[in-house]
């Protein structure tokens, strides 16, 4: 099993290049079975949640192409196969395996998904999924630990209003929409950056997609898709992580390929932390910075503050001089990383879905354990500037969501390496 070590103290300086989002990069790759044509992906991130879409979309039939290592273009051609059944064994690996049920019908009118997997960060229940789909004219039955779906007579348009903020359930019900007879209304949508970068993608494909206020949108379904060509936007999540990374032990760390507009609600947080950055065109000049007043943070859906990014910001706030507080509002039990980062010097304390962070005197080396993505992340971050070697075990988490993120540290004078 790998694990990856960390010598602390080392100043973050130069640069660190922006992936490709994976969040957008699942459900558009997805995308590629609602058309027979070419669907050409640029700036796609090479991870482990990126193969694992590939395998799941080839064993429906889709042939996936890596044309371009430098670019990470690929290339995704439908072949109309007769196979629907997304298996477990690909499935059990990745939550967005999901994404596939909306094409499926769509194209389809038959399928059959295996529950999913993914990081384990609290229930996620595919019931938003399902009953978006039901209005659409999905009949749906549970069997085995598949969802098995059909629509004999195609999808139909028509209003639906999530009851709960979901990206997943917004992404499945505007791809299967688009393809429906009739027209859509869908409200209380997801607006992430990643849910708006399906969306141009599809129009490209020749959908028609119109976007209301209020987190709705309306969708006239069309007969077919064609292809396209879409370059992924760039991971505002990674984006954020290194930022945190440059606040925290950084000289002059410079982020690329990055939109600020997207980290615009995160910028205005580090703001008023008083943060030492510079903007660019497309990029963010960061350095280390004392940080002495406490703040609250509610993890929201975007616009709000990212749920994926309260891990690290834990890293960030136990650094300052004041008391600060972290509501979690999206998943339960993603606190997992609170114990082993206070096995490395933090104090942090838990009741219920808020985390207290209070300021402690520096993280300390020790052997640590990842729980799940981003959890993995910020205990990298607490590493580079503990005092000592720190081993963290169970890494694979990490390969999921950062491309080579031991390569990007180490050309940035971090003393990491991947061990076996």
């Amino acid at each position: 099993m790998q694990k990856i070590l960390i010598n602390g103290g080392n100043l973050l300086q130069g640069s660190v290049p922006v992936s490709g989002s994976k969040n957008a990069s699942l459900p558009i790759m997805a995308a590629s079975i609602l058309t027979n044509e070419n669907l050409e992906l640029e700036n796609v991130p090479d991870l482990v949640d990126v193969n694992t879409m590939s395998a799941v979309l080839s064993s429906l039939g889709v042939n996936v192409t890596k044309k371009d290592v430098n670019t990470n273009r690929f290339t995704l051609r439908y072949s109309d196969s007769e196979s629907t059944i997304a298996e477990y064994d690909l499935v059990r690996k990745m939550r967005a395996s999901i994404l596939v049920l909306g094409p499926l019908l769509a194209r389809k009118r038959h399928a059959s998904v295996s529950l999913p997997g993914g990081c384990a960060i609290g229930a996620r229940p595919v019931d938003l999924h399902i009953d978006a789909l039901t209005k659409l004219g999905a009949a749906f039955e549970l069997d085995g630990g598949y969802i098995k779906c059909s629509a004999p007579n195609g999808l139909k348009g028509n209003k639906i209003n999530f009851s709960k903020v979901s990206v997943g359930a917004t992404e499945n019900i505007i791809m299967a929409a688009s393809l429906a007879r009739g027209e859509s209304e869908i409200r209380n949508i997801a607006v992430e950056p990643e849910v708006m970068d399906l969306i141009d993608c599809l129009n490209k494909m020749g959908a028609k997609i119109e976007l209301g206020e209020n987190r709705n949108v309306h969708i006239q379904g069309v007969d077919q898709l064609q292809g396209a060509v879409h370059s992924i936007i760039p991971d505002r999540i990674e984006a954020i992580t290194y930022i945190i990374g440059g606040t925290i032990i950084g000289n002059d760390l410079k982020i690329t390929n990055l939109n600020l507009e997207h980290i615009s609600n995160v910028l205005e947080l580090l703001n008023e932390l008083s943060i030492n950055y510079s903007m660019g065109e497309n990029s963010i000049i960061v350095n280390q910075s004392e940080i002495s007043d406490g703040i609250d943070i509610n993890t929201m859906e975007y616009p709000g503050f990212p749920t994926d990014v309260q891990a690290q910001m834990m890293v960030l706030l136990s650094l300052g001089k004041s008391k600060s507080q972290i509501t979690e509002n999206i998943f339960e039990n993603r606190f997992m990383h609170v114990p082993e980062l206070n096995r490395m010097g933090a104090n942090i304390e838990t009741k219920g879905k808020t985390a207290v962070i209070n300021p402690c005197k520096g993280f300390i080396s020790a052997q640590v354990m990842a729980t799940d993505l981003r959890a993995s992340v910020s205990l990298i971050l607490a590493g580079l500037v503990a005092k000592g070697e720190t081993t963290l075990n169970r890494i694979y988490h990490l390969d999921r969501g950062y491309e080579k993120i031991e390569k990007k540290l180490q050309a940035c004078g971090a003393d990491i390496r991947r061990i076996n």
